[in-house]
């Protein structure tokens, strides 16, 4: 931690270097600020990485509060822009905020600027929908205050940047991630704040000499399709990568894409009037169902950006209304852009929709894209071509325009982990609550797009009612949209299951799963190993590394959700769960059969529904029956083991493993068949087992003792020893 001695010796030479930083920009006075490029943080030593790291945050932290000198007074901050959202006031301290709670975790840092800013600033960021409205009263603190507060945050940030130790390069792991992450932060914020700001009323904004609109237009271009041939998406971003990301970029994806036709332009306000004077907004067949809903909400009839006036169409830009450019742009949420994609299908015949996240991907290659780190952009991005959008067709990429820049694209692809997803330790609900089927991935960036919101790399959603500066182009594929799994099993026993079989091992225990069938394949030897039985299976772990052995497993459970998570992983998906770590903090997990090379056997596998006390007739004729953790879980353990001898094989091994935990909530006390006084002696359930098996089976070995490990949370866990044993039948 640096001093507060530190601090004030090197205030004023951190108010000069700001000094510095606002002359240098005053040559671009009637122009937006330039926004500089997110920076490589591999490729330098420790000196140059400080000079260019304080750059960049100075760059950042004036950028973001010359955005809310668009403010015309005091009140502007405090009057909500939209009522699904706080006022800007919070926007305004939220950033500096997020600074010092990042840095805390980090250590970098051992000590609160202000706590209360950095509690009222924390959070409340992502729009609310219309049906959880939140109208807490907040006592605000003034703008002055505010920007009293942000003075202290900078005094900071240059003091860490210029002293905390920094070992090269600045990944994952290292603690100066948390400045980088700040900055990104802050320039995602950047944009959101310009939306709304756009949406005051106008007598809350006023025009800025840095944030001037773009003036061209012409008459635009009439819209056509261009094929995309079929190709491969391949993304492997990993955490050495040289530049800033947020976790959800992270992991590997690949994809076959079949061919498609993409609109060459974006479509134009001009385009979308078509829909609008169609009577778009008021013909429900055209609206999906939560579109119907917000079209209930909102009352709106169409863009929320256009003005209608007795002079015709006007467009409202950050700070002021302008005759409408029918070239730029139109800007709606997903859920006008799906409408328009309906309306499109209903009058041409032609399965039109928007384009995937993956489609998106290969258009960018096709296209022959880079990134657009050059200056100005050969894209309307970064602030380089004005505070707006421009014409549709001033920047062409390949045969498209505006696969980068000018507006977001919304696509139909809700955003979902890649393979290898991992959470950061110190923002861990950056996206995982956006994992809920409801947030659509938006890409291609804006005009304000800038550091890792203008990679090709980065993975932005939004609630689909969202605004942003976004529009859309559409396809038309005989392919219909995929959309991946998000989910992520909160469900405390099923997580705790997935765990069990699939998670990590704890306190040097082997999987249990594992360390049976292992157990099992050296009790069986040459014995033959065509079928298997696993019965109750739950998620089904010892299922595939039987599969690795015998030629074909069935796989039985009494739950359908655990037998649906294992039919999800043998069709290869992957299947992502959380797990509590204390009281309302969890880990964010996931587990494939690729993550543990069963990739192999997942189609000798099959699963099925069943009671393992009433089995339906056709599973018979196996040569081995796995059943785990299973009789002490029965209502009626006796009936299943009288009649498993129909299952097997003259030969066929049954092997049985339990704890013995016997319980009324599961067995009723009279179905007990052990662990009991009987004429007044010990009745273990063993000899219970001898009682009801010897009839069909010998006990092959001794029984053994196999300890396994279950974590409840992240600081308890169950230690158990369970008891197996091995019957072979021998007779009918």
């Amino acid at each position: 931690m640096l001093n507060e001695a530190s601090k004030v010796s090197h205030e004023q030479k951190n108010n000069e270097e700001i000094t510095t930083c606002h002359a240098t920009q005053a040559n671009r006075a009637l122009k937006p600020t330039k926004l500089l490029r997110t920076p490589n943080l591999r490729d330098h030593d420790s000196n140059s990485m400080r000079s260019m790291m304080r750059e960049y945050f100075l760059n950042t932290f004036n950028s973001y509060e010359s955005l809310f000198e668009c403010l015309a007074n005091d009140d502007a901050f405090y009057k909500k822009p939209i009522s699904l959202r706080h006022p800007l006031i919070f926007y305004y301290g939220h950033t500096a905020t997020f600074f010092v709670n990042k840095l805390l975790l980090t250590r970098l840092i051992e000590q609160r600027v202000d706590h209360k800013m950095e509690s009222m600033f924390a959070v409340g960021v992502d729009e609310m929908s219309w049906d959880d409205l939140d109208d807490t009263h907040y006592e605000w603190p003034t703008p002055q205050q505010v920007k009293a507060y942000r003075d202290k945050v900078r005094h900071l940030i240059l003091d860490l940047i210029e002293h905390a130790p920094l070992t090269m390069p600045i990944d994952w792991d290292n603690p100066w991630w948390a400045i980088i992450m700040g900055i990104e932060h802050e320039r995602i914020h950047l944009e959101t704040s310009s939306v709304l700001i756009r949406q005051h009323d106008l007598d809350f904004v006023k025009p800025h000499p840095r944030w001037q609109a773009n003036t061209q237009s012409n008459h635009p271009p009439e819209n056509m399709l261009l094929k995309v041939p079929e190709g491969k998406v391949f993304l492997n971003k990993q955490k050495d990568h040289a530049y800033y990301g947020w976790d959800n970029e992270y992991g590997q994806h690949e994809a076959d894409i079949s061919s498609f036709e993409a609109s060459k332009y974006l479509v134009s306000n001009q385009e979308y009037l078509a829909f609008v004077e169609a009577q778009g907004y008021q013909t429900p067949e055209y609206w999906l169902e939560e579109g119907r809903s917000w079209l209930a909400f909102s009352k709106a009839t169409h863009p929320t950006f256009w003005i209608k006036k007795k002079q015709g169409w006007f467009l409202r830009l950050m700070t002021e209304e302008v005759a409408m450019h029918w070239d730029w742009p139109v800007e709606v949420n997903y859920h006008e852009a799906k409408a328009f994609c309906i309306w499109k299908k209903a009058t041409t015949g032609l399965n039109v929709r928007l384009p995937t996240e993956d489609e998106w991907y290969r258009l960018y290659d096709v296209t022959g894209l880079k990134e657009l780190n050059a200056f100005p952009a050969n894209a309307n991005i970064h602030l380089d071509h004005g505070a707006s959008s421009s014409p549709i067709d001033q920047f062409q990429h390949g045969d498209f325009f505006d696969v980068r820049g000018n507006v977001w694209q919304w696509t139909e692809t809700p955003i979902y982990p890649f393979e290898g997803f991992d959470v950061h330790p110190i923002y861990d609900d950056f996206t995982t609550p956006t994992f809920d089927g409801r947030h659509n991935l938006i890409k291609g960036g804006s005009w304000i797009s800038c550091g890792n919101e203008s990679l090709f790399s980065s993975r932005y959603a939004f609630r689909r009612h969202f605004f942003q500066h976004a529009g859309f182009r559409y396809v038309i594929s005989e392919q219909n949209a995929i959309h991946p799994d998000s989910h992520y099993e909160t469900d405390q026993l099923l997580s705790q299951y997935a765990e069990f079989h699939y998670g990590d091992e704890y306190f040097g225990v082997k999987n249990f799963s594992k360390a049976l069938v292992d157990l099992a394949m050296h009790t069986l030897g040459n014995q033959p190993k065509t079928k298997a039985l696993d019965i109750g299976c739950a998620l089904g772990r010892a299922s595939f590394e039987l599969a690795q052995h015998f030629d074909h497993v069935t796989a039985i459970d009494f739950s359908a959700r655990f037998i649906q998570h294992g039919v999800q992983l043998a069709k290869g998906e992957t299947l992502r769960y959380t797990l509590t770590t204390e009281g309302e903090l969890v880990d964010y997990k996931s587990c494939s059969l690729r993550d543990l090379g069963f990739e192999s056997v997942q189609d000798q596998v099959e699963f099925y529904q069943g009671d393992a006390c009433n089995l339906k007739s056709h599973f018979t004729d196996y040569d081995f029956i796995f059943a785990s953790n299973l009789i002490d879980r029965l209502y009626s353990p006796s009936k299943f083991l009288k009649q498993i001898h129909e299952r097997l094989k003259i030969g066929g091994v049954l092997m049985l493993a339990s704890p013995y935990t016997w319980l009324e909530e599961h067995t009723p006390r009279e179905e007990w068949i052990g662990g009991f006084k009987k004429d007044g002696e010990n009745f273990t359930t063993l000899d219970g087992l001898h009682a009801l098996l010897d009839q069909h089976f010998r006990l092959i070995s001794v029984p053994q003792k196999v300890p396994f490990v279950i974590r409840e949370t992240g600081h308890k866990f169950q230690h158990t020893l369970s008891e197996v044993t091995f019957w072979e039948r021998i007779n009918e």
